[in-house]
C-alpha cells in the first residue's frame, strides 16, 4: 500500500506523514497528492483569520468541541510563523489546542508560514487537500494573522471567519483593507472585555458600508459576540457555520466557489513547476553573476528575470 492508501483508510500516523511531506516539498509529494485528489471536494474547509491577539486559537479549540458534540470530525491546520532559527512552526497554535490533542475525531496540525505571502504556506492548499481527503468533515484553517495580507485565505476555503478583539485597533484596519470583503462571518471575542460594545459598533458600521455581494439572496455576514476562553457565544457561531455551508453549497455558488479553488491550485502548482524547471535549466555560474548584480544595484531583479526568460522562450 502507498502513502495515499494508508490517509484513505484513516491511518492517522500516515497522515501525518503525508503533511510532513507536503509541508518539505518532497520529490513524492506530488505524486500522493495526485492520488489523493479524487477523494477531496466533501469537507467544510473554514478560514480562521484576524488580528494577532484576537484569539483564534482559543476560538478554534471552542468551535472545534462544539462540532465534536454535533457529531462532526475535526481537523485544524494551524499556519504558525516560522521559526527566526529553526524555520519550523513555532506551534503555539499547537498549545493553545490541547483539548484537541487527545480526540479520536480531531487533529492538529501546525505548518510553518516560512514567510509566505498573506501568511498562508505555499503547501496550505495541498495540506487542505490531503487533511479532505482523509475524510475529516469540518477543515479548519488558521492563518498568521497579519490582517492586510489574509486576502488570499479566500481561494483556499469555502467560509471566511474573521476574528476580532476589542482593544486592538484593527476595526479600522479590516475597513481599509478589505478583509470585511472576503469575511463571511465576523466574531467579535473577548466579549467580555472592557470596551467590547464600542468595538461592536465600529464593527456593525463597517458591515453596514461594505459593499453587498451582488444579487437579492446575497449572503449577509452576521456580527456574533463571543468570549471563546469562557465558551460563551459559541452556539452562534456553530450556527452561522452550518448556514454558510448550506448556503455556499448552493449549486451555481457551490459551483463557481470549487472553480476558484481549482484555478488557485492550477496557478500555484503551475507556477512552482516552471519555477523548478526553469532553475534547473540554468547555469549556477550566471545565476551567482545575476544575484551579485541585483544585490549592487548594478542590475535590477524586474530586467534581469524579462532577459531571462527572453533567452529561453
Amino acid at each position: 500500500m502507498t502513502i495515499a492508501d494508508d490517509v484513505l483508510a484513516g491511518d492517522r500516523r500516515a497522515l501525518a506523514r503525508a503533511l510532513t511531506l507536503v509541508e518539505r516539498a518532497a520529490p513524492q509529494a506530488r505524486a500522493m497528492l495526485a492520488a489523493l485528489y479524487s477523494a477531496t471536494g466533501r469537507a467544510h474547509l473554514v478560514g480562521i483569520t484576524g488580528a494577532p491577539g484576537a484569539g483564534k486559537s482559543t476560538l478554534i479549540n471552542a468551535l472545534a468541541a462544539q462540532l465534536r458534540t454535533a457529531g462532526d470530525t475535526v481537523a485544524v491546520l494551524a499556519i504558525d510563523p516560522s521559526s527566526a532559527f529553526s524555520r519550523g512552526a513555532v506551534l503555539g497554535d499547537r498549545i493553545r489546542m490541547q483539548d484537541l490533542v487527545h480526540d479520536s475525531g480531531a487533529f492538529v496540525r501546525s505548518m510553518a508560514s516560512r514567510g509566505a505571502v498573506g501568511g498562508v504556506a505555499r503547501a496550505s492548499a495541498a495540506a487542505i487537500d490531503v487533511l479532505d481527503a482523509a475524510g475529516f468533515d469540518r477543515v479548519l484553517v488558521e492563518t498568521v494573522g497579519v490582517g492586510q495580507s489574509e486576502l488570499d485565505i479566500a481561494a483556499l476555503v469555502h467560509t471566511v471567519v474573521l476574528v476580532e478583539a476589542p482593544g486592538l485597533g484593527d476595526e479600522v484596519q479590516a475597513i481599509k483593507a478589505g478583509v470585511l470583503e472576503i469575511a463571511d462571518i465576523v466574531v467579535l471575542n473577548k466579549g467580555d472585555l472592557p470596551h467590547a460594545d464600542a468595538a461592536q459598533r465600529t464593527l456593525a458600521l463597517a458591515l453596514s458600508l461594505a459593499q453587498p455581494a451582488a444579487g437579492a439572496e446575497a449572503w449577509e455576514p452576521p456580527l456574533l459576540r463571543t468570549d471563546a476562553l469562557g465558551k460563551h457565544g459559541m452556539e452562534g457561531v456553530l450556527a452561522a457555520l452550518n448556514a454558510h455551508r448550506s448556503y455556499a453549497r448552493d449549486g451555481r455558488r457551490w459551483a463557481e466557489r470549487q472553480a476558484l479553488r481549482a484555478q488557485a491550485a492550477l496557478a500555484s502548482e503551475l507556477s512552482a513547476q516552471l519555477y523548478t524547471s526553469f532553475m534547473e535549466q540554468l547555469p549556477p555560474a550566471q545565476l551567482a553573476e545575476l544575484v551579485a548584480a541585483i544585490a549592487a544595484r548594478t542590475r535590477d531583479p524586474y530586467s534581469a528575470a524579462a532577459q531571462l526568460l527572453a533567452t529561453r522562450s
